[in-house]
């Protein structure tokens, strides 16, 4: 069993960490789009939108020209102690980049479609802006956020090309469950590597079914009527 809990454990941890960073910069990097009135907009959004588009043997790529030991920044890294190539925090780097447009994307649809009367309605009311983001804003958009985010860790979770670049596949450091996969696959080990497959898409259904159980009516849309008033109403009023 050693040959499933150690490759799960090491994903759940990598996919978490990853999706925790991409839940903080993608949500910033969306509101900051979303709000920005720019011709370089569509520019930057296209830029950062690039790893959903490119291989991941490239982004891979990307990654060691900036992070190996001699790539741009390996040596800067290499003098603080940092080493990112072939270690669990590469895998992490990794499925934060490849997953980061999920978040981006979808948090910048949502706060684009928040109602902006809201928002100038508790301008009126005296609320301060930083309190106009975490009491309307926020939660408007959340439900599309939570979305981003839950494809963000699957995402992570099934990471491969980048991650097998970055991080190698060291057996309990570095060997994830898609790379237990594939190297069960090569090995011809079928036994090993449909119990593999099979603890992958049940540890998925399982973590969106409660993900989804976490988020209140209300922010899923599903609620009444009545429950989605009063919850625009407790956000402009708390």
């Amino acid at each position: 069993m050693d040959a499933v809990w150690v490759p799960l454990l090491l994903s759940l941890k990598v996919a978490g960490w990853a999706t925790l960073l991409n839940a903080v910069l993608g949500v910033a990097a969306a509101y900051a789009i979303a709000r920005w009135r720019s011709r370089a907009r569509d520019v930057v959004d296209a830029i950062l939108t690039l790893p959903l588009v490119l291989p991941p043997t490239v982004l891979g790529y990307y990654l060691l020209v900036l992070v190996g030991r001699r790539g741009v920044f390996g040596a800067w890294l290499e003098k603080l102690g940092i080493e990112l190539v072939f270690t669990w925090q590469g895998a992490v780097l990794a499925s934060t980049v490849v997953a980061f447009p999920l978040v981006l994307k979808s948090a910048r649809a949502a706060f684009e479609g928040v109602d902006h009367q809201l928002e100038n309605a508790a301008r009126v009311l005296g609320v301060s802006e930083s309190a106009i983001f975490f009491r309307v804003t926020l939660p408007m958009a959340l439900p599309g956020i939570v979305a981003g985010v839950l494809l963000a860790f699957a995402r992570a979770l099934g990471e491969f090309g980048a991650t097998l670049m970055v991080a190698g596949n060291l057996p309990g450091r570095t060997q994830t469950l898609s790379v237990a996969i594939y190297e069960a696959v090569q090995a011809g080990n079928d036994d090993t590597a449909n119990l593999l497959v099979l603890v992958t898409s049940l540890t998925c259904i399982v973590l969106l079914v409660v993900a989804a159980r976490l988020v209140p009516p209300a922010q899923r849309g599903t609620g009444s009527v009545f429950e989605r008033r009063k919850f625009r109403r407790d956000a402009i009023t708390g």
